[in-house]
């Protein structure tokens, strides 16, 4: 992957190795799995376009922003084009070659539309698609799309579902949510559907999940992909059928299923059995489930399964070829020597950790191997958090970042060699139940690296401390940044991320930005526009994503074209969000 950048921070000093971790697990399982082969000859990859944005700013100036695409030339450059009535004109004296923005500083009054085209040299690209402004519009920091209904939404995904190059949304509403443990539970008002926008805003299909699934993130995991590698965008969910409900309104019985949904219509293309019931403590254990994506053999997108977080964990892996499911493998925690069983985490997560060129699955405190064998396991247990990729760039190799909500003498914050699950650092205290979902981060120049950011409960499970902590090891924060789910994003254009808090966006520093962000976040990604992120929230009836105007500083290769950060975004549909982490951190990348 190309990256064009600013030159580096580079990162030096030695790590701190706080505390000892405990002995690491490997499995111990005699006869080696197979390795998985799938469907693709090559890597199945979405296909972008250029994401150009036009957005009216103060004055009647027109903010212009696109991708660098890692397919582009190390030496390509951009000109800008607009049409309005009086004909079409380049608008470039040069060509532009530091950043992927421009300000069209004195636009016609009226209608108009743009267009870039990449120069390599002297020649000129192809036109990306058109994107129309009005001079005469009223500023705006957010691009919005109306929703069916005055709903809210819980969950978003972030996928091509009719082959254009341009991301659409599949959303699950309403926002709400039930969780299974009996002291949280409470009978579901209503039944979740999914809905699914293209990226203009037009509305597609909706499916009802209806009365089997509960009304809560842990009975109603999504994914949205390309896995069959057709170019479009399919949606993978967990289902039932008829109305199962105990007279309490629990769902303890009936089918249970993994569909696979076309992602342009929301028709069924295939299903297949969930991982059943049997072999769980109760209601509470196996109604924790989960979706993920994964590429076992570097090269084609499979689809994981899972059930169960706190005790017995059932995983399956599966290609999706020629309508039909296949499993490539099934994995039971307690097939491991000793038992991986209770090592989940809220969120379920891949990446080639080992350098192996395959993909990893990360449960939490424990790691299955691309070929459906454990890895490793720190027996830690059960995770609130989990963050991966390069979160210290000054040692080799990748690392994992955990908040264990399980109590811990010590550990309970801590970060991991991520091949080896080996503790590089840890909390030396003890923690009751570090909470949430945490944040990874760079948000302090003065420390290289990530910093990482968690929060303890009391006996209540209200928020009892915080700390921050730099790639290292070393409290460099006692702040509260946000009670247990702190947000930032990539805004203002330099190569750390801005806190959200409040609504405002903030430098780690305390310097505001605008502008104010209304609703609640769900979901904070490079969507559009150059490589900065945008901030999506919901309102009732409405879609919010907030863009950046502030001009870049430089350029750099469009996030989601990082396999870590992408796979972070794809399994933001489905238990805990977390920041998205890219696996290479920007401003580190001469040092790779």
């Amino acid at each position: 992957m190309h990256a064009w950048f600013a030159p580096a921070l580079v990162s030096t000093g030695v790590s701190l190795g706080l505390l000892v971790s405990p002995t690491v697990s490997v499995s111990a399982e005699t006869s080696e799995r197979p390795l998985v082969k799938g469907f693709a000859i090559e890597r199945v990859q979405e296909k972008l376009d250029r994401g150009l944005i036009a957005r009216t700013v103060a004055g009647g100036q027109i903010y212009l922003s696109w991708r660098l695409l890692d397919s582009d030339s190390r030496d390509a450059a951009f000109s800008v084009y607009r049409r309005s009535s009086a004909g079409e004109v380049k608008i470039t004296s040069q060509p532009i070659r530091n950043t992927t923005d421009f300000v069209d500083a004195n636009p016609p009054a009226g209608n108009l539309a743009y267009f870039v085209r990449p120069v390599i040299g002297i020649k000129e690209g192809a036109a990306c698609s058109e994107v129309k402004a009005d001079r005469g519009a009223a500023p705006s920091d957010f691009m919005a799309i109306k929703l069916t209904g005055e709903h809210t939404f819980q969950k978003l995904a972030l996928a091509d579902l009719d082959g254009d190059g341009r991301y659409d949304y599949v959303l699950k509403q309403p926002n709400a949510n039930v969780d299974p443990y009996e002291q949280y539970w409470k009978k579901s008002p209503g039944t979740y559907k999914i809905e699914a926008y293209n990226s203009d805003g037009k509305f597609l299909w909706q499916n009802d999940l209806g009365w089997s699934i509960e009304q809560g993130i842990w009975y109603s995991p999504y994914v949205v992909y390309d896995f069959d590698g057709d170019g479009r965008a399919e949606v993978a969910l967990k289902a039932g059928e008829g109305d199962p409900r105990d007279t309490d309104g629990r769902v303890q019985s009936g089918p249970e299923f993994v569909l696979m949904l076309d992602g342009l219509t929301g028709r069924e293309k295939g299903r297949i059995d969930w991982p059943s019931r049997e072999g769980y403590e109760g209601y509470n254990r196996y109604c924790r489930n989960q979706l993920g994506i994964a590429y076992l053999d570097g090269k084609t997108p499979c689809l994981l399964v899972q059930r169960g977080t706190y005790s017995l964990i059932k995983l399956h892996a599966y290609e999706f070829r020629d309508g039909r499911f296949h499993e490539l493998w099934s994995w039971r925690s307690t097939q491991e020597t000793p038992s991986y069983n209770g090592q989940g985490a809220h969120c379920l997560r891949a990446g080639d950790i080992d350098g192996d060129g395959r993909d990893e699955v990360i449960l939490g405190s424990a790691v299955v191997d691309d070929n459906g064998q454990g890895l490793w396991t720190s027996r830690l247990g059960h995770p609130d958090h989990v963050y991966i990729g390069d979160l210290d760039p000054g040692r080799p190799g990748l690392e994992i970042y955990y908040g264990i909500e399980s109590r811990q003498k010590q550990n309970g914050m801590c970060m991991v060699d991520a091949a080896t699950g080996k503790i590089l650092w840890g909390l030396d205290r003890p923690t009751r139940h570090v909470h949430g979902q945490g944040l990874v981060a760079d948000l302090d120049p003065a420390h290289p690296g990530c910093e990482t950011y968690s929060a303890d409960t009391d006996e209540k499970k209200n928020f009892a401390w915080a700390l921050l902590h730099n790639a290292r090891g070393e409290v460099v924060g006692r702040e509260d940044l946000g009670g247990f789910a702190p947000k930032a994003a990539y805004w203002d254009g330099d190569l750390q991320r801005e806190l959200i808090r409040g609504g405002k966006l903030q430098k780690i520093n305390g310097l505001d930005y605008s502008p104010r962000i209304a609703g609640t976040i769900v979901g904070i990604a490079d969507v559009v526009g150059d490589w900065r992120e945008e901030i999506i929230t919901t309102l009732p009836g409405e879609m919010r994503i907030y863009v950046t105007q502030i001009p870049a500083k430089d350029r750099r290769v469009c996030l989601m074209q990082d396999p870590f950060y992408r796979a972070d975004i794809s399994t933001a549909s489905q238990g805990y969000y977390q920041v998205p982490t890219p696996k290479t951190l920007p401003g580190t990348e001469a040092s790779r």
